[in-house]
């Protein structure tokens, strides 16, 4: 297989030519205008630009929560302009993990209960997704925790059992929108390697929404959503 081919299989995400127009009194607002966007198999995307540019738009179109105005999604080559939101449903639970900036954890329930359920929702095995749970819990050095409530730890460590609640699935896709946003600058540089480590070992495709430069820096690719567009660094 030559280089092409290769580079055309590694793909997982694609987004042809998505389009998004929102109406706000007699105004309409054209947030993405026919972008075109491709991630690879273990690549971190970052996606940089001003609050109300598109950029959440363009992960919840991504993640398959919104349907654009035209334009085609593909995930694994598959596309999803004409299926049932039943058949996304499906497929967003069984392809894609979202992390947000507020962590959004079951208040009533413990770090590794946040962890296990989407699995056991998944239909997984209850001993699998206790041990999968620890496993991604170990790796966030956040062990010693498993049996805390929410109320019972920092907002760096709620960020990182989100993010661990994320990867259970073991997602081809990730989407982060500004996951650190909400974290002081030490603890935000320390969650944010540890989700781009947990996410290359688990060789996943990533795009990053966020405003902070300096974490950006760090990924594969950096690309700015200006006037609707998209425009590599």
């Amino acid at each position: 297989m030559n280089n092409i081919q290769e580079k055309q299989t590694d793909i997982i995400l694609s987004l042809d030519n998505i389009s998004r127009t929102f109406i706000q009194g007699d105004n309409s607002i054209k947030v993405l205008d026919k972008v075109n966007l491709f991630v690879r198999r273990g690549e971190i995307v970052s996606l940089i630009g001003s609050s109300g540019s598109g950029k959440s738009s363009l992960l919840h179109i991504a993640g398959l929560l919104e349907v654009p105005d035209s334009g085609e999604i593909r995930i694994n080559d598959i596309k999803f302009s004409q299926m049932s939101e039943k058949q996304r449903t499906i497929s967003r639970r069984n392809s894609i993990g979202f992390i947000y900036q507020f962590h959004h954890l079951l208040s009533d329930f413990s770090a590794i209960d946040n962890i296990t359920i989407p699995m056991l929702i998944a239909g997984h095995q209850k001993s699998y997704a206790i041990n999968k749970a620890e496993e991604l819990l170990n790796k966030l050095e956040l062990l010693n925790r498993k049996n805390h409530l929410p109320s019972q730890m920092s907002g760096g460590e709620q960020q990182r059992i989100s993010i661990a609640r994320a990867l259970a699935n073991s997602p081809n896709i990730l989407l982060a929108d500004e996951p650190t946003g909400n974290l002081d600058a030490k603890t935000a540089d320390i969650v944010f390697n540890q989700f781009l480590s947990l996410a290359k070992d688990e060789n996943m495709a990533v795009i990053l929404a966020t405003h902070n430069i300096k974490l950006s820096e760090k990924s594969d690719r950096v690309i700015s959503l200006k006037n609707g567009s998209l425009i590599e660094d």
